[in-house]
């Protein structure tokens, strides 16, 4: 048996966790890139041995995928995204978060919801992303360099054009963004 719960986060909800991105921020930009992602990947490995509920294993590992988006050498996301992506994977350097982890069943429950707020803010780059693996798995190994530096371009093009008219849409009706 399974039971289904959802809840909705109101704007002040969401100001909260941008409050709480922006300070986590604060402290990984001084960190290494390789250290903020080190951060991601314990949290991965944690909930593998941990008896962490299925719904929040879905989400945290989620972060799998930021994670290879950034050490994809095919992928080779821009300097300026790849700043995104690691803003994006910040609030897991903090040990200490919102509802302390070691709480069964809820400790990662905040992580959770800081990956979903994530992925919803970077979907052009991970959908631009998932296009590229899908067209890199499709196509072989033929002509290789040439192809994927003309797709990457494409969709990396298509991620930008996207996220401006994202940006566009926010900015008019006058909410933030979670990396603002």
């Amino acid at each position: 048996m399974s039971l289904r719960v959802s809840f909705e986060l109101d704007e002040s909800d969401l100001e909260h966790f941008r409050l709480i991105m922006r300070e986590a921020r604060k402290v990984a930009v001084q960190m290494p890139p390789e250290d903020v992602v080190a951060s991601a990947e314990r949290i991965l490995a944690e909930i593998g041995v941990k008896d962490t509920p299925g719904f929040i294993q879905e989400r945290i590992g989620k972060l799998r995928l930021l994670i290879r988006m950034l050490s994809d050498i095919d992928w080779r996301l821009p300097h300026e995204e790849a700043k995104r992506v690691l803003n994006a994977l910040a609030y897991f350097t903090e040990p200490d978060d919102l509802i302390p982890d070691h709480i069964p069943g809820l400790g990662y429950l905040d992580d959770a919801i800081m990956v979903e707020l994530v992925m919803r803010e970077l979907r052009h780059e991970i959908e631009a992303y998932e296009d590229f693996c899908d067209y890199r798995d499709r196509n072989g190994t033929t002509s290789r360099e040439d192809w994927l530096a003309r797709r990457r371009e494409k969709l990396q093009a298509r991620m930008r054009r996207r996220r401006k008219a994202s940006r566009r849409k926010l900015d008019e009706e006058k909410k933030p963004g979670l990396f603002d």
